[in-house]
């Protein structure tokens, strides 16, 4: 209970909030560092993601590159790439990391999203005479956003935590105070910086969780029974 004290008490000095390292410019340059990374990797994994659902091929390329991207250690990863892009390059060493760290569940939602969908409702989209791109802007896209927004959260969870590392390399976030911390011994510091990034992990969760339950259609959600199927008067 005394740490827990002294982490609150660092936590709340008008010290930690002002100055270049002040918590609230970390907490900045976490969500910076993570955004970036996530917006690359979307741009690079949903489209091909969408490909894989709708055509139906690659499913097994996606899997394995998936799997070995999740089997790299993060940390290690890291420290080769700012040794190979040099050490002028850092950020973009930390970004490449993280888009690497962030791809496979962003993969993995947008074809399994597709993939979740009933066949049948294709054949039907099919049969009334809706082309290949209609069918993937109109039927699988809405209906596979779900699981595509799900593959977000769990990108941004899985990058926000691992941002804390580009302290390492000296590039700030909310692991800046947990190492210097623990260089320190000052395990008060490594408990409110540890509090810090799960506070913020569970808001982009929380937010993101709605995010997932606004995405799900209207239809979807009044055939599940969770709301009443809207009808219009002639």
């Amino acid at each position: 209970m005394n740490l827990l004290s002294e982490a609150f008490a660092w936590l709340t000095d008008p010290e930690q909030w002002t100055g270049p390292n002040a918590l609230q410019h970390l907490l900045l340059q976490q969500l910076y560092f993570t955004a970036i990374a996530v917006g690359i990797a979307a741009v690079i994994a949903v489209p091909l993601g969408w490909a894989i659902g709708h055509t139906g091929k690659g499913r097994e390329v996606a899997v394995a590159f998936a799997g070995a991207a999740r089997a790299v250690p993060s940390f290690g990863l890291l420290v080769l790439l700012v040794l190979l892009f040099g050490v002028l390059h850092k950020p973009e060493a930390a970004v490449v990391t993280f888009v690497i760290l962030a791809i496979p569940p962003l993969l993995a939602g947008a074809y399994a999203g597709f993939e979740a969908i009933d066949r049948r409702t294709v054949d039907a989209a099919r049969a009334v005479g809706m082309t290949g791109a209609q069918i993937l802007w109109r039927v699988e896209v809405p209906l596979g956003l779900p699981l595509l927004v799900g593959g977000f959260r769990s990108a941004v969870l899985q990058v926000v935590a691992t941002v804390t590392i580009a302290a390492y390399v000296n590039l700030g976030g909310l692991g800046l105070p947990i190492i210097t911390g623990l260089s320190l011994r000052r395990y008060e510091v490594v408990l409110g910086g540890a509090v810090l990034v799960a506070v913020l992990a569970l808001v982009l969760d929380a937010l993101l969780a709605l995010a997932q339950r606004a995405a799900v259609p209207h239809g979807v959600l009044a055939a599940q029974g969770h709301e009443p199927v809207r009808r219009t008067e002639s």
